[in-house]
Order: structure tokens, then sequence, then C-alpha cells
């Protein structure tokens, strides 16, 4: 356009005319080549950046589930070789503590007893993590089972000076195992129980997104920062003193056999939000 205004100058001039339109042509060539190659540049570093994060994350669920793959084998080869001695030995430190005729001795077989117990709770959390498939699937309905845990819990959560809240819809409904669904949910709101304060409260909402239903666990405890976030559901992770990192394991296991989603935010002195979501049945 502007080689032809020059052309057109020079003519009408008698051809005494000095061509300047064609300089800023080729300045506004230049400008523009720039641009473009500038553009270029941006948009691959958008992709350099995008395909970095994602193998990123690729290597990271690589690793992740590297770990679970060898607690798995783990856990199917010792679990129940070691459940068998830890009954006979609960059953003779029972008789012992049912014979025994001091105070003090009752109370450290009893101790022997919970710890016991509490060794069988974890191998039943492996042999959970180690065989997730589910058996009797049927059709669950929300609300009746966290009415069942809402029994088994709230008293927890009020001996901790805190409060449960139900509201869940009595239509909701999903294909599940009703003792593995009971279970993730206990061991998450077990955790938010643990976590709380004085005066402390969980919300537990249910409610329908397109054709998934969305369950929302919200408590107003203690929190976790994101460096705890990632880590959750690794192998032996735990915040908790006692606690082994199994129970968010066998609960991340058994969401994903059930086809569901889970996603964990929290914000540190404030509290944790849990949204779990199932195709609908």
């Amino acid at each position: 356009m502007f080689t032809v205004a020059d052309i057109i100058q020079y003519y009408s001039h008698s051809r005494n005319y000095e061509f300047t339109y064609w300089k800023w042509g080729i300045v506004c060539f230049v400008f523009t080549l720039v641009v473009m190659l500038g553009r270029q540049i941006v948009l691959s570093f958008e992709k350099v950046v995008t395909y970095s994060r994602q193998l990123e994350i690729y290597n990271n669920e690589l690793q992740r589930s590297e770990k679970l793959d060898m607690i798995s084998q783990l856990a199917a080869s010792v679990a129940h070789e070691v459940r068998n001695p830890l009954q006979v030995t609960r059953g003779f430190l029972q008789l012992l503590e049912e014979k025994s005729g001091s105070n003090k001795e009752k109370n450290y077989m009893l101790l022997a007893i919970n710890e016991l117990d509490r060794a069988s709770e974890i191998i039943t959390d492996f042999l959970t993590f180690a065989k997730p498939q589910l058996e009797h699937v049927s059709v669950l309905n929300i609300a009746n089972e966290f009415k069942h845990i809402g029994t088994i819990l709230i008293p927890l959560a009020n001996m901790q000076g805190g409060q449960i809240r139900l509201n869940i819809p009595d239509h909701l409904q999903i294909h599940g195992n009703s003792s593995k669904f009971k279970q993730a949910f206990i061991n998450m709101i077990k955790n938010s129980i643990e976590a709380l304060k004085n005066e402390g409260r969980i919300e537990i909402s249910g409610h329908m997104e397109g054709n998934r239903v969305v369950i929302c666990i919200k408590d107003n405890g203690e929190g976790m920062t994101e460096a705890e976030l990632v880590k959750l559901g690794e192998p032996y992770y735990s915040n908790k003193s006692k606690g082994t990192g199994l129970g968010l394991m066998v609960t991340f296991s058994i969401i994903e056999v059930m086809q569901g989603d889970i996603v964990f935010k929290s914000t540190k002195g404030i509290g944790t939000e849990v949204m779990v979501t199932f195709p609908t049945a």
C-alpha cells in the first residue's frame, strides 16, 4: 500500500519526488514481524510451561502409584500372617485379665489388649488397601448411610466439645458397598473431629451437580498448610502423633474404586473442606 502511494506521488510530481512512504512501510513491516515473532515466542513459552507442569504431575502420580503398589504387595503378603498371632495373643491376655485379682494388673492387661486392637485395625486397613475391589454392590441412599455414620460419630464429636450437622437430601443415590462407604467417610470425619478446637463444628452436606452426587465435609478445626495437603494419602504420612497414614490411603482407595473423586481444601488455623463426588445411581 505504501509502495503504491509512493509511485502515485512520483508520477504526479513529474518524477521529481523522493520516496518516503516505502520507508514507513518497511518500518511497519519490521514492527509487525517483531510482534508476530514475539507472540510465537510467548505461545511457545506457555506451551513449554504447560508441558512441564503436566510432566511434573505425571511424575508425581507415577511415584505415588509405585509407592501404593509396593504397600499393596506388602499388605497382601504380610497382613494375614500377622493377624493370626495377634488374635491368639489377645485371647490369652483377655483370659489373664479375667483371672487377675489385682486392679493394677488388669489395667496393664487392658492396655495391652487395646494396643493389640489398634494393631489389628492397622492390619485391617492394610487388607482393605490391598484388596479395594467392591463386593455386594448395591444402590446406596446417601442420607441413610450418613444417619448410621452419625450415630457412631456424633457422640465422639460431642465428647470433643464439637458438633456434627447433617444436611443430606433423601434423593441422593449412588452405586457402592455400604460397609466400604461408611469406612471411607468415618475415616475422614474422625480426622475432622480430632482437628476440632473448643466449640468446633463439622458440617456435612450433599447435592447434585449434573449427573454426579457431591458430598461436602467442612470443619473449622486446625486446618493444614499447602505442603501438608500435597502429602495427604501418602504411605505413612500423618499429622497425628500415633497416626500411620493408612486411614486416608484406604479412603482414597475406596473412593477411587467406587469411581469417585476427592478434593481437599484447607487453610491453617481456619479449617478443612473435603469435596467427594460419585456418579449418581
